[in-house]
């Protein structure tokens, strides 16, 4: 990915000896151009892990940016090639509380009990870490999946430089968030990872006090606040990037059809900004009514704006097949105009009024170069899920490595050059927001088919 996709904060970001997470084969090569030197098989171990300046160097054979600063990027002594530590390995377990059980070929490890604390690694840099282990269906599985990657993490490359303690949260939003204020009060956690409940997350994120230590955000459609980051994809990011990505095809004229409420301005704000960067504008903002369906605002747009290019639709909670029934209605998608939608849409059964649509999102199956050695270890394909935990913990290793325990400051965290995962290329933003590199995609045949490898709107 060249950087001139980006905003010109990548172009222009000083030369910071910055963490950002790489994960790579083990057969991959990395030639530095600063130094000439090589990082093999050996050098690397299992993964790399480094600083950099900037995103946009040193090119591996898939043609991904890798990092540039080779003092970090050796696993921790005695980790290079090992596997990851078995779940009976892990210490501090509360007395009586069983222990998380090994790997099956069905799926993640069983789940520990209620209340039961975890602690892996021994490093100097105390990260606390908020999972949903015990809950019940999809959330525990998913809970337990974002377990086994933060175990990949540290065997690879946090067992010296982090103690993790992870806590269950049983999926129970108030007992996540008391769980999220002791660890932030404690006075010992330099960073927080979780909690993945969004009523949790979202109290945390109207708490004030700037001495406090930065925290991860797992929840799904986390809009994020200061100091609170959103780590997974959101509906403006997936917007964006959409938006960017027909912007880079020659579409100058663009509308956003939003549900109306609190929401829309970020995402219009994201689409807006995405836009300029290719020098096309987004013409109107029409907020939607669910009592309606967006037919009003359907209606109108003819109106207020004379041939649009791309119309991106937004859809929130709800399903955006109303408002898709009315633009079909129009013509659209067609030739001369292009339908964009969101990754929210694909929370709901992929519908024929999808087709035709572009969508930028992140691939759920894909999890890069950690899938083929997590498939091993744990005898599961890998989700987004477990890249998402990988990555977190990957970086608050990486910061523990470059700038020490005290080192998790808004200026590493907030770097406009951002930091590369398993997930992608991802930065975050000041008011807590996350901004992300992913595939995209056109909806064929009921089918995403992949048109792009990755795009952005940043």
């Amino acid at each position: 990915m060249k950087c001139e996709r980006h905003d010109p904060d990548l172009k222009r970001a000083a030369p910071k000896r910055i963490v950002a997470a790489r994960f790579r084969s083990l057969s991959d090569a990395c030639r530095l151009p600063k130094t000439g030197t090589t990082f093999g098989r050996h050098a690397l171990g299992a993964l790399a892990l480094g600083l950099v300046a900037t995103l946009c160097a040193c090119q591996s054979k898939s043609g991904a940016s890798d990092v540039l600063d080779p003092s970090a990027i050796a696993a921790p002594a005695g980790q290079a090639g090992a596997p990851a530590a078995p779940a009976q390995q892990a210490s501090g377990q509360i007395s009586g509380s069983p222990a998380l059980g090994s790997a099956t070929s069905g799926g993640p490890t069983s789940a520990v009990a209620a209340k039961a604390q975890l602690t892996l690694g021994t490093g100097p840099t105390k990260v606390a870490m908020l999972l949903p282990l015990s809950a019940p269906g999809s959330t525990g599985e998913n809970g337990r999946k974002m377990y086994d990657g933060a175990r990949l993490a540290m065997a690879d490359l946090g067992d010296k430089l982090l103690t993790l303690t992870i806590e269950d949260t049983r999926g129970d939003s108030g007992y996540a968030k008391d769980l999220a204020v002791k660890a932030i009060t404690s006075g010992t956690a330099k960073a927080v990872i979780g909690p993945s409940e969004l009523a949790a997350a979202q109290h945390l994120a109207k708490l004030s006090g700037s001495k406090r230590p930065p925290v991860l955000a797992l929840a799904d459609n986390f809009a994020g606040g200061p100091g609170v980051y959103s780590v997974r994809l959101g509906e403006a990011d997936s917007a964006a990037a959409g938006a960017a990505a027909i912007a880079a095809k020659g579409a100058r004229k663009f509308v956003l059809l939003v549900p109306s409420g609190a929401d829309s301005s970020p995402i219009e704000s994201r689409v807006a900004n995405a836009l300029s960067i290719y020098g096309a504008t987004l013409a109107v903002t029409l907020p939607y009514s669910a009592s309606d369906g967006g037919a009003k605002v359907v209606s109108d747009m003819g109106s207020l704006v004379e041939a649009p290019d791309a119309v991106v639709v937004a859809c929130g909670d709800g399903s955006p097949t109303a408002v898709l029934a009315a633009l079909k209605a129009k013509g659209i998608p067609g030739k001369a105009v292009t339908l964009i939608g969101t990754d929210r849409w694909l929370e709901h059964p992929m519908d024929p009024l999808y087709e035709g649509a572009y969508i930028a999102t992140l691939d759920q199956s894909e999890t890069g170069p950690i899938a083929d050695r997590f498939k091993a270890t744990y005898n599961y394909q890998p989700d987004v899920n477990v890249a998402y935990a990988y990555d977190v913990v990957a970086l608050s290793a990486g910061i523990a490595s470059s700038a020490g325990p005290d080192g998790f400051s808004k200026q590493v965290l907030e770097n406009t050059s951002g930091f590369r995962g398993s997930t992608g290329l991802f930065r975050f933003r000041a008011d807590g927001s996350s901004q992300r590199s992913m595939p995209f995609f056109k909806v064929e045949k009921g089918m995403l088919k992949l048109v792009e490898k990755s795009t952005a709107g940043f």
